[in-house]
């Protein structure tokens, strides 16, 4: 029987939505940042009807859990939250980090990635992936929230070379400064096109959640806090 997820991610600018039926997958992805409540529905009725199934014959709805904006991580985590619930599926929260990674193999064979998604406020979401063999994604620097001068001054040097993903790296000059080989890619943001390869894995695992117990990773979880009078 073949697998059957779809995925959304609302996290970043970037706006996609993407179907995996077997070994096809079918895809939307727009950059419209103020447009992702807009964008997704019809996003999704596209493909449910281009590959002629309804979203109760999934097997799963995967998410773009974050890091990344704290709206669009909330935009996109309650819409998929709502398609589960009313078509009673598992969910499985992908990493947006993670899904850079897979899209830069994907395009190149590249299996090390660094990838850094700007987090305003003089910080970038951050973390660094190898790919094993067996078609995982193996966390070398976990996922954090930090200042490029402080990644700069922790970072140790290596052999390897890095390919470098994601908006963090134009926002922040300063991360050239990193002791690493580093080479340019042509991937900005995270695609669900890539989530749902990451996805079909997880299933494959058993890593899924209710809806109720799915939840964001935001890596800053107490700044939306601080902004509030009283609040510390």
């Amino acid at each position: 029987m073949s697998v059957k997820i779809l995925a959304i991610d609302t996290a970043t600018e970037n706006c996609s939505v993407a179907l995996l039926v077997g070994d096809t997958v079918y895809s939307r992805s727009e950059v419209a940042p103020r447009d992702h409540t807009k964008k997704v529905l019809p996003m999704v009725d596209e493909l449910l009807n281009e590959a002629g199934i309804t979203l109760a014959e999934l097997d799963a709805l995967a998410f773009g859990r974050g890091p990344g904006s704290f709206t669009g991580v909330r935009i996109g985590i309650g819409i998929a939250q709502g398609l589960a619930f009313g078509a009673d599926l598992p969910m499985i929260g992908i990493s947006t980090l993670a899904a850079m990674a897979q899209a830069q193999f994907r395009l190149t064979g590249e299996t090390h990635v660094a990838a850094a998604i700007d987090a305003r406020m003089g910080e970038v979401y951050w973390a660094r992936y190898q790919r094993l063999e067996n078609g995982t994604w193996h966390t070398f620097d976990s996922e954090r929230v930090i200042a490029p001068e402080a990644l700069v001054a922790e970072c140790q040097a290596d052999s390897l070379s890095w390919s470098s993903v994601g908006t963090g790296w134009s926002a922040y000059p300063e991360l050239a400064k990193l002791p690493l080989t580093l080479t340019e890619s042509a991937v900005l943001y995270p695609d669900a096109q890539d989530m749902v390869v990451l996805a079909k894995y997880e299933l494959a695992q058993g890593n899924t959640v209710a809806v109720e117990a799915s939840s964001p990773v935001y890596l800053r979880d107490n700044v939306a806090w601080k902004k509030l009078p009283g609040r510390e």
